[in-house]
């Protein structure tokens, strides 16, 4: 559904939608005080309707987990207490991987995770967190609010019992940690990594081992050598994971340039709601995809620092490289394609409005970084 629609179909104008933001952000004194004030009545009043949501991530996972824990908090403001989402961590009701069919057979309610997990359900989902040299994260949000891509992307959930929607942009990712210098693509034959979607289909092409392996298990698989790099989020992510200690070359980005995550529903359980506990959800989710690019950009910039000053190094594969990993990529999706209907569909849409934004965004965007 398309942004204007939605607000039009809810009753929900523009000043409530700011208003939500408003309510979850605005650092004032006088707004400062409302919520706390509104805070004091939720506590006392009994919520009519409880949400179990898990995570893919564990409860202490920063800026993921955080997102998640900001999205209960506004929906239960917005909801006067009514609603409370309670939050599990990976592995407290179901596996870390497991969220997707336990919500799909409504052994849970809802959960937070990223598309790309999924590709062993429909390789069409791999497309939803974007592609390499991708879109950008404002022109992915483009798609999802006003092209076909939420649309898209709520008709192939639909065949597993889900309804998603977006639930945070992790913005542009780095390209991995890596225990070597990457020199040329003969470096990634037997590569053991650590590489999600559509980027770990290019990686496997190349002849890379590539594992989707949760966020917790990385540094252990790769101190025991079971993996040999790994990709994972941006600074103030991999920061925390400390994987650097083991895997101290840190490559700059080229396979996902706006990555999301999403919050997803059991299909039977989001219809049973009111419309308006539906827009309440919704609205709460989009303010939490906003909460978490802007948490993400704060401490990115403060951990790249960090990370530097504790023996990283920055490096940025060579040219012949890059060029390798677009003409496999070329392949991958050309071959993803003629098997997958699904997968053409929404490559064809997320492709054509890639093109429609290219122009605009290279002689806004690109100009401006250009000459600052």
């Amino acid at each position: 559904m398309k942004r204007r629609e939605f607000l039009k179909n809810t009753g929900l104008g523009v000043a409530s939608v700011l208003g939500a933001a408003t309510l979850a952000g605005c650092n004032s004194e006088r707004n400062a005080k409302n919520t706390n004030a509104q805070s004091q009545t939720t506590t006392t009043k009994k919520p009519t309707l409880k949400i179990r949501l898990a995570m893919t991530w564990s409860i202490t996972m920063p800026i993921l987990a955080d997102t998640v824990k900001h999205y209960a908090k506004v929906v239960n403001e917005l909801s006067s207490g009514s609603i409370q989402i309670d939050i599990f961590p990976a592995g407290k009701l179901v596996p870390a991987l497991g969220v997707f069919d336990a919500a799909s057979s409504g052994q849970i309610d809802a959960f937070h995770s990223a598309p790309y997990y999924w590709e062993g359900k429909n390789t069409a989902f791999n497309l939803f967190s974007g592609i390499p040299f991708g879109m950008i994260d404002s022109e992915q949000n483009a798609w999802f609010l006003y092209g076909d891509g939420m649309e898209l992307w709520r008709e192939i959930a639909d065949k597993y019992n889900l309804y998603p929607m977006l639930g945070g942009a992790t913005s542009i990712q780095m390209s991995g940690w890596y225990k070597k210098e990457m020199n040329s693509l003969k470096d990634f034959e037997g590569l053991r990594i650590r590489m999600v979607g559509v980027a770990g289909q290019v990686l496997s092409k190349l002849g890379s081992a590539t594992k989707n392996t949760p966020g917790g298990e990385i540094v252990p698989n790769l101190e025991r050598g079971v993996l040999d790099a790994a990709e994972w989020v941006s600074p103030a992510f991999d920061q925390k994971l400390d994987i650097h200690k083991v895997a101290p070359y840190y490559y700059t980005p080229w396979q996902e340039a706006g990555s999301i995550t999403e919050f997803v529903f059991n299909k039977q359980k989001w219809e049973s709601y009111s419309k308006e506990v539906q827009t309440i959800l919704e609205v709460a989710s989009r303010e939490a995809h906003m909460q978490m690019t802007a948490m993400g950009n704060f401490y990115n910039a403060k951990a790249l620092e960090i990370l530097k000053n504790e023996g990283a190094k920055v490096r940025t594969f060579p040219p012949e490289v890059i060029e390798g990993f677009k003409k496999t990529l070329a392949i991958v999706l050309e071959e993803e394609s003629a098997k997958n209907p699904d997968f053409k569909k929404v490559l064809t849409s997320y492709q054509n409005f890639q093109k429609e934004q290219m122009t605009w965004t290279q002689d806004s965007l690109g100009a401006y970084l250009a000459i600052r």
